[in-house]
């Protein structure tokens, strides 16, 4: 079997940033803010309005519309008294509140790889993919990031990116049912449905709120029901449609407080459903203290959903959704404990709750811990599925398993020793002795593999996929 390695690489670059909400911890240090803002006379608004945008207005694209954005915030919590400032002072005073972060300082790693929804005007045995990758920057907050390009029989070629970084914006007006929100809330068992009685049949989060914010008083005892609604609410939501921006300067970064601290190792999967492909991803949310999982929605990577997946089988990290059901009911891969591979079978794409341990470790190089690097590809011979092993002094690696096509709760094949492991020059990094993936692309009889090195660059490798099939112990 000849696994060959790429030069081509991408590296984390601390001049990946995007422009964000400068949140002010107690609110006098807002109001003073305001304050001083509003003395400053016009000649002193356009001297620092002339400067700041000559500092930032080319480092990102509709910076006055973000400007205008964040002063309407800070405006609607001081009502009519800024509505006399001048369109430059508006600019400004939401320039006060706003900051630079800087997404991928500390990392760029974790790599998942599909096919692009567009297949035009390629060469014979070339493919079009969207590379996802999990970027980090300040705070050790994550977020996705994609990569575009073209693999062909003999190369790996990057399309140029032009260096803007956008964040999808959440949308506000968005508009669930009451059905939607009673059956994720009811999957906590101290949930009291009365709480949805106020709620009208369609309603928006802030349309909500307000209903809510008016009958606490008289519902003291829904208290907790209320905050599983809002909660379950601010999880579930829609981006705002990115079809003008080119997917290589899209970021998904945290919308939601269970996500505040971080989106995790999305596996993006292309999935056949019939006539319709859809891409879905999962991905680890992190809030500082608890871990859920959620679930991205997209058909053409310019309108997002993001779901949350509930029940007793969602309970660590690394799911990976099937390409396509199985005898009916999808099927998910996760790591559980910490160190076993485990399958979920369900009806229900969101719902999951029954699980059992698919494999445990067996050799010296997975002894530590064992989970699946994303979504599987189905061959002729059965579903082949990225593993990655950790051995002695943390060391991960790649190998491979194969499962039955008809019942991939059976292991068919499995790889006796690694696929990909760090190479010496590769050892060093953010977490050295790493290498990791979240996914991999068939390209005709090629399976194509992006994989993180040290979590400090992605780098790529391709492998015949009879020849790795063939190197399988039943």
């Amino acid at each position: 079997m000849k696994l060959i390695k790429y030069p081509t690489r991408l590296y984390a670059s601390s001049k990946g940033v995007i422009i964000s909400f400068l949140y002010l911890g107690g609110g006098n240090r807002v109001r003073n803010i305001v304050k001083r803002v509003k003395k400053l006379s016009n000649e002193e608004v356009e001297t620092c309005f002339q400067k700041l945008m000559k500092d930032f207005a080319n480092r990102h694209r509709h910076i006055e519309k973000t400007f205008l954005h964040h002063y309407k915030r800070i405006q609607d919590q001081y009502g009519k008294s800024l509505e006399d400032f001048s369109h430059t002072k508006k600019l400004l005073m939401g320039a006060f509140f706003t900051k630079e972060y800087s997404i991928q300082a500390a990392a760029l790693f974790n790599p998942s790889i599909v096919p692009h929804p567009d297949q035009t005007n390629l060469k014979t045995g070339e493919q079009r993919f969207i590379l996802s990758l999990r970027a980090t920057g300040e705070g050790h907050i994550s977020s996705i990031v994609f990569q575009t390009g073209v693999v062909s029989k003999t190369n790996i070629r990057l399309d140029k990116s032009s260096g803007f970084f956008s964040t999808l914006v959440k949308r506000i007006d968005t508009n669930y049912t009451k059905d939607f929100i009673k059956r994720r809330a009811s999957k906590f068992a101290s949930f009291n449905p009365t709480v949805l009685n106020s709620l009208p049949e369609t309603f928006t989060y802030a349309e909500a709120h307000l209903i809510f914010k008016s009958t606490a008083p008289h519902h003291r005892s829904h208290k907790h029901s209320i905050e599983i609604v809002e909660n379950v609410l601010d999880s579930n939501y829609d981006l705002e449609n990115s079809e003008q921006m080119p997917v290589n300067e899209k970021v998904i970064f945290p919308n939601a407080k269970a996500e505040s601290m971080g989106i995790e190792d999305a596996r993006f999967v292309m999935f056949n459903d019939g006539n319709l492909k859809l891409y879905y991803a999962t991905y680890t949310a992190y809030d500082g203290r608890h871990i859920n999982t959620q679930l991205i929605e997209t058909k053409d990577f310019t309108h997002f959903k993001i779901r949350t997946l509930y029940g007793a089988a969602i309970s660590n990290k690394g799911m990976a959704l099937f390409p396509e059901k199985v005898n009916g009911k999808y099927v998910m891969l996760s790591r559980q404990g910490g160190e076993k591979i485990y399958i979920m079978f369900s009806d229900d794409l969101y719902y999951w709750q029954e699980m059992r341990v698919l494999m445990e470790p067996k050799y010296e190089w997975e002894i530590v811990q064992l989970g699946n690097c994303g979504s599987p590809a189905k061959t002729s011979k059965g579903w082949l599925v990225l593993t990655h092993g950790v051995g002695v002094m943390r060391t991960y690696v790649i190998s491979a398993i194969l499962l039955d096509l008809d019942d991939p709760s059976k292991i068919i094949g499995r790889l006796s020793k690694p696929l990909i492991e760090a190479d010496e020059q590769d050892r060093e990094g953010y977490v050295p002795n790493v290498v990791y993936t979240c996914g991999m692309m068939r390209n005709g009889d090629v399976l194509v593999i992006p994989y993180a090195v040290s979590d400090s660059s992605t780098a790529f490798a391709t492998v015949k996929l009879d020849e790795l099939l063939n190197e399988m112990e039943t």
